[in-house]
């Protein structure tokens, strides 16, 4: 029998480069091998103030990406997260089991409160236990994950642990955490330190999967390096030119020491790595456009996928509501 697998992106801005090669390019390969549940996160972006018509839209506009690279909804499930009720159901029973000290130890949620931690939501503050739901759910097998999600999956198998132990049998499958390589992690093109993000107040900061041809040319050419003027890989002393690097080599599949070789200085080798860069994303990019004209072909598979999720779902939350004592 297969293993299953299970990920998602949160619905919200446009996906970049890094979604891209940290997450979706897996997901493709993955889904030949594996029973792949992938899902839009859009219980998660509302945690953050977004406009109904934005998160809408981000659904949407994510789902086609999501085929445009290669997802083949006859071999995966995907769906909405809002549209499968029992996550939040599952998430409230884990909320009712998870000591308030460990969600205080989550850094995601000091990075995104900001420093006014008293205004935050209490969705943002309790965002790690609907993820462990989200995994739980489905008695994932393998999450695959970047290195800055470690945190969040330590607590998921926390919480399971939880759970089979107050009732004494294994409800909740324990998941296997599988972190990627260099892809996984693609930094921010004005600051090697911090992670690509659509966040990012400034748009040069990413490459996104929609941008155009002269659009990914200019990010790439103002890209930041440094004052050195050749090319080498030193992720402590070079951040950013090791980030181009690490995005040149996983994109062309070539050996990093055969890229510095071919190298002197940044200007040709910017060039080649936004033609690279363009050369990876123009057909995903043409078939978005093409999927964003059938809105009726892509609200079909969202809904059906989110009926096969369900099975699956609700299996879990009522032997786990059986368990407390519910009346099912």
């Amino acid at each position: 029998m297969k293993k299953t697998v299970l990920s998602g992106v949160q619905a919200t801005g446009s996906l970049h480069l890094g979604n891209y090669l940290g997450s979706i390019r897996n997901w493709v390969k993955m889904q030949e091998e594996y029973n792949c549940f992938f899902f839009l996160a859009d219980l998660h972006s509302i945690t953050v103030d977004i406009a109904p018509s934005e998160l809408k839209r981000s659904v949407i506009e994510t789902l086609a990406i999501y085929l445009a690279a290669g997802l083949d909804p006859n071999k995966v499930t995907i769906f909405a997260q809002s549209m499968v009720k029992e996550h939040a159901e599952l998430a409230w029973l884990l909320n009712c089991v998870t000591p308030l000290g460990w969600l205080k130890r989550m850094t995601q949620f000091k990075d995104k409160a900001g420093k006014d931690q008293e205004k935050a939501c209490l969705g943002l503050f309790s965002y790690p236990v609907l993820m462990a739901a989200d995994i739980l759910i489905y008695k994932a097998d393998i999450v695959p994950v970047g290195e800055d999600q470690k945190q969040h999956l330590e607590l998921t198998r926390d919480i399971a642990g939880v759970i089979n132990r107050k009732f004494n049998k294994e409800i909740l499958k324990v998941p296997e955490v599988l972190i990627g390589g260099s892809g996984t992690r693609i930094m921010s093109l004005r600051d090697g330190s911090k992670k690509m993000s659509k966040s990012d107040s400034s748009d040069f900061s990413r490459i996104n999967l929609r941008d155009d041809n002269d659009l990914i040319h200019q990010k790439i050419k103002k890209a930041k390096t440094d004052h050195l003027s050749f090319v080498s890989y030193d992720k402590e002393a070079r951040p950013e030119i090791s980030n181009l690097l690490d995005i040149y080599t996983t994109l062309s599949e070539e050996k990093l020491e055969n890229i510095i070789q071919n190298y002197e200085g940044f200007a040709k080798f910017k060039e080649d790595l936004a033609e690279i860069i363009i050369t990876n994303l123009q057909p995903m990019r043409d078939k978005y456009l093409e999927l964003m004209n059938d809105q009726e072909y892509l609200l079909k598979i969202l809904h059906q996928g989110a009926e096969k999720a369900r099975v699956r779902a609700s299996e879990t939350v009522n032997e786990l509501k059986e368990q407390f004592g519910f009346v099912i």
